[in-house]
C-alpha cells in the first residue's frame, strides 16, 4: 500500500465507527460531545496512527469526523484531515478557530457520495494549538449557503495524543455499543412517530 493510499485508508477508518450510518447536517440536534482516541495500525513499512474524534448528531449521525494522522517508517507523513456531510459549498472550504484565536481556511481534497474530506499538513502549531485550547470550531457552508458551524471539545486531546492508542478489542466493542445506541434511538424515534400519528388520528375524528 502506498503513502497516499495509506492515509485515505486511515483517514477513512474513523467512518469504519460509525457503520453504515449516513452523514447528517449540522444542522441536526447534536448528541453529547465524543472523546478524543488514537488508534495505531501496521501497513506494509508503514507504522500508522490517527487521533480522533467523532461528532454526531442526536440520530448517531455523523456530523464531524477529525483526523490527526502520523505515519513513520519507510515513508514518514503527518496529515489533519477534517470528514463532514456533503451538499457543502466546495470553494469556501472548511473554517477552523481554536477558542477564540485565528481562523485558518483548510480546502477540500476530495467529496465521495456521502462525505467530503478536507485536509491539511499536520504541523507542530496546530498540535499545540489543540493541546492549549479548550474548543474548536468548524464552519462549512452548505448548499443553501448557510454557515454550519461544528463545535468540538479539546478535553482529552492531549491523552490521547501523547498516550497509548486503544486496543483493537476497544474499537470493536465503541463499535457496537455505538450501533447499539443508534438502534436504541431509532426505536424511540419510531415510536414517537407512531404516537403522533395516533395523536393526528384521534383529534381528526
Amino acid at each position: 500500500m502506498g503513502v497516499k493510499s495509506a492515509i485515505v485508508a486511515a483517514g477513512l477508518g474513523a467512518m469504519a465507527l460509525m457503520g453504515s450510518t449516513t452523514l447528517a447536517t449540522a444542522q441536526q440536534e447534536q448528541a453529547p460531545q465524543n472523546s478524543w482516541f488514537k488508534v495505531c495500525t501496521k501497513q506494509a513499512d508503514n507504522d500508522i496512527c490517527n487521533v480522533q474524534n467523532i461528532r454526531t448528531a442526536s440520530t448517531g449521525q455523523l456530523l464531524t469526523a477529525v483526523n490527526l494522522i502520523q505515519i513513520t517508517g519507510k515513508q514518514n507523513r503527518a496529515l489533519f484531515q477534517i470528514a463532514v456531510p456533503t451538499g457543502r459549498v466546495i470553494p469556501a472550504g472548511i473554517a477552523m478557530q481554536v477558542d477564540e484565536g485565528e481562523t485558518q481556511r483548510i480546502g477540500y481534497s476530495i467529496c465521495l457520495p456521502d462525505r467530503c474530506i478536507a485536509e491539511a499538513p499536520l504541523t507542530e502549531d496546530l498540535v499545540n494549538a489543540f493541546k492549549a485550547g479548550g474548543e474548536v470550531t468548524f464552519t462549512t457552508v452548505n448548499f443553501q449557503n448557510q454557515p454550519n458551524p461544528i463545535e468540538v471539545s479539546l478535553q482529552g486531546f492531549t491523552a490521547a495524543f501523547d498516550g497509548d492508542p486503544i486496543q483493537q478489542s476497544e474499537v470493536q466493542q465503541r463499535q457496537q455499543q455505538l450501533q447499539a445506541e443508534i438502534e436504541r434511538r431509532r426505536a424511540e424515534f419510531q415510536q414517537r412517530l407512531q404516537e403522533e400519528q395516533e395523536r393526528a388520528k384521534q383529534g381528526g375524528e
